[in-house]
């Protein structure tokens, strides 16, 4: 069985090493499940489905909530296409649109 590679569009990677060590390392964790287990055997509270092709990673460390949104693309590759902290209840409408447009982008 094919395995499942979790990878990063660029503008995605940078947004990603601008999070704090422990949510960067919460990330790594979901993205092993991922990889390991798919992504029809993770859920909550590690993901959850946004809109369309969009999911997102959820991450929680000591300074705060961050998601990576992301969308399964050729194969079995998840590339994750936006990566932001959380300041309210509700995935903000730009964070989903900015995923939209880079998923957009590389079809």
């Amino acid at each position: 069985m094919n395995q499942w590679t979790v990878t990063a569009h660029p503008l995605a990677e940078a947004e990603l090493k601008a999070l704090p060590a422990d949510m960067r390392a919460r990330f790594l964790h979901i993205a092993e499940l991922l990889e390991t287990f798919s992504p029809m055997k993770v859920g909550m509270p590690h993901i959850r489905p946004l809109e369309g092709k969009l999911w997102e990673m959820r991450m929680q460390g000591k300074d705060g909530i961050a998601r990576a949104v992301y969308a399964a693309i050729q194969g079995r590759t998840l590339l994750v296409l936006h990566v932001f902290t959380k300041k309210t209840q509700a995935t903000p409408r730009a964070a989903i649109e900015t995923a939209r447009k880079r998923l957009e982008a590389i079809k």
